[in-house]
């Protein structure tokens, strides 16, 4: 029977080279294997005193295979053996004239002595550690570099290390995966260790970070991989919100486009909102829900609809407005929410006006028969008065109370969003929905709108969102607040109060926000700081990139960078940041794959 050779698979070159290269060739100080050059080194020098961790330092460089062993050896052997050492090293301090000498005899005395003290009254175990090292590249410049970068390694933890000439292929078979001992290689890279500085010194600790479950992040300085698991908790990892910071250009919206596509893989519920437009090709090709929020038929929320309160653990109200909560009914809490809303809307209000506008909601709420004890979860979207309604009561009440200059202020004010230019934003019942996993909240139409607009609209939108977020709490759903400065109102701080308060209940109903800005001078504004400080300092996963200026000095300020970390984010090389997580803190760069920036698309993050 003929094979059919359509059904074959093709030849992998690469893994077929890994697999079974195409040939060794041992050459007196190098090896080639295959299409790949390499050189064996052995470490022939160690540091008197070392420090914890030593080993790690140079255990996963890239680009390197290597082979460390320890042979626990007869004790009492070794005593007789060290004794004789110790007592040459007294004779050659008390005969040698040569300082250096005798500074060298005096520290292998001391050495010596301490080696002999761990075993004989601590019970040590000592052996035999040989350590060889292999950089290995298919560039002749790449490994080149890569050898130099070795050695500079290995020198910066005080270790000496060696090629080993004529000797490559003696060195390959112990470095080899069956590591077969060679003499001669042990002879001239075995040193005399305790158990403790081998074991002390990590020799098996990997590079990078790994939660062991979630995606993967990004990579370390050193080529190690980040997988991390957003939603974990324990220790230091208290919540998962995400702060980005970083000048314009230096690849926010791609991180933050990397973990929405990871998240989006895990089965995470995403909420979007996006002034820029910048996830509208990411959205689609998700085949997520994009909705115009800045005008468009299918984004309207109706602010006049109430929404219901989340409880906590203990069935109570959520401390949303203040940090006392008091047990408030749906209908109350969203008289707070609505005092919000029209602060930035109408920020020259007067306390008569606010007092009268007031008065007239609960009247129309129960005119609709929602009362201060209604249960607003059993209604539906129709159930609610619009800024119709509201603006035909007011102008009823013009007309029959004595106030009548207040309240035909009060409807003047309010012609725009009942029937003027901002009724299209907010005059009508809600026709927002959202079923699908990603759901991207365009605010891109508001941009040549008055800032009290998109502040209003911004602050609308975060609370129907935190209104999915609260609803489920076995849902994960992550909020991404890109340019989350637009809601910043010093003369309005309630708004940034509400944001604050949404980062921090997150945590208890499986949702966090992600936070995206290039400015911190709003968040730190003396009016505000004690509300927008806590946004940065809260999340757990804290991204910084490039930047410079006075962003640069609040950011040192913040999160007491050292000279390395200030060094690193004054740098601005594009893809780059200072990772914390937790109170860990990574050099990081992010790696996109072509099969994602294909699903980012267009806008930001190419």
């Amino acid at each position: 029977m003929k094979r059919n050779k359509q059904n074959q698979n093709p030849v992998n070159p690469a893994l077929l080279n890994i697999v079974t290269p195409m040939g060794l060739e041992f050459k007196r100080t190098h090896i080639n294997i295959g299409e790949f050059t390499s050189k064996i080194y052995g470490v022939i020098k160690y540091p008197p005193t070392v420090d914890v961790g030593w080993l790690s330092k140079v255990s996963n460089t890239p680009g390197t295979i290597i082979s460390q062993t320890f042979i626990p050896a007869d004790n009492t052997l070794l005593v007789e053996s060290i004794s004789k050492n110790i007592m040459q090293n007294r004779s050659i301090v008390e005969s040698s004239r040569d300082p250096l000498t005798q500074k060298r005899a005096e520290r292998g005395v001391e050495d010596g002595e301490r080696i002999l003290t761990q075993i004989d009254q601590h019970g040590e175990t000592v052996g035999y550690m040989t350590n060889l090292v292999m950089p290995i590249d298919n560039d002749v410049k790449r490994f080149e570099k890569l050898c130099r970068r070795v050695e500079g390694l290995y020198s910066s933890i005080r270790c000496k290390i060696r090629p080993l000439p004529n000797l490559q292929k003696e060195a390959f078979k112990m470095l080899s995966p069956y590591h077969i001992p060679q003499q001669q290689i042990i002879d001239v890279t075995q040193r005399i260790v305790p158990l403790s500085t081998f074991i002390g010194g990590f020799p098996f600790a990997s590079s990078g970070y790994n939660d062991g479950e979630g995606t993967w992040f990004a990579m370390d300085a050193h080529g190690g991989m980040i997988v991390l698991d957003l939603w974990k908790r324990g220790g230091d990892r208290t919540n998962s919100n995400i702060v980005i910071l970083g000048h314009s250009g230096q690849g926010k919206s791609t991180v933050i486009k990397n973990v929405i596509l990871s998240e989006y893989m895990m089965g995470t519920k995403l909420l979007i909102v996006d002034p820029e437009r910048e996830f509208k090709d990411l959205c689609h090709n998700l085949n997520g829900d994009w909705i115009n929020c800045g005008g468009g038929t299918g984004g309207r929320i109706n602010p006049l609809q109430v929404k219901a309160a989340p409880k906590d653990e203990d069935n109570e109200q959520d401390k949303l407005y203040t940090d006392e909560g008091n047990g408030m009914g749906d209908l109350a809490l969203h008289m707070k929410t609505l005092d919000i809303f029209f602060n930035l809307y109408l920020p020259t209000l007067t306390d008569i006006q606010k007092a009268l506008l007031k008065d007239c909601l609960i009247e129309l709420y129960t005119s609709f028969n929602i009362i201060w004890d209604t249960n607003v979860s059993k209604l539906s979207n129709e159930d609610f008065p619009t800024f119709t309604h509201l603006y035909e009561l007011i102008n009823k009440k013009a007309k029959m109370s004595k106030n009548i200059i207040e309240y035909e202020t009060l409807s003047a004010l309010l012609r725009d969003i009942a029937v003027g230019s901002d009724s299209f934003l907010w005059n009508g019942t809600t026709t927002l929905k959202a079923s699908s996993k990603i759901i991207c909240l365009d605010t891109h139409d508001l941009q040549n709108t008055e800032d009290k607009i998109k502040r209003t609209q911004y602050f609308n939108i975060l609370s129907w969102a935190w209104e999915q977020m609260s609803r489920d709490r076995t849902e994960k759903i992550l909020l991404i607040a890109d340019e989350a400065y637009l809601m910043i109102d010093p003369n309005v701080p309630q708004s940034l109060v509400f944001l604050r308060n949404v980062a921090k209940r997150a945590r208890k109903y499986e949702s966090g926000i992600a936070i995206i800005s290039h400015s911190l001078v709003d968040f730190l504004d003396p009016s505000v700081r004690m509300y927008g400080q806590p946004l940065l300092d809260m999340p757990s996963y804290k991204i910084i990139m490039g930047c410079d200026g006075r962003d640069l000095e609040d950011i040192i300020a913040l999160y007491h960078l050292t000279d390395n970390e200030q060094e690193l984010v004054y740098s601005k090389r594009r893809g780059h940041a200072l990772c914390m997580i937790g109170s860990k803190r990574l050099h990081i760069w992010f790696l996109v794959p072509e099969y994602k920036m294909a699903l980012i698309g267009r806008g930001g993050g190419r």
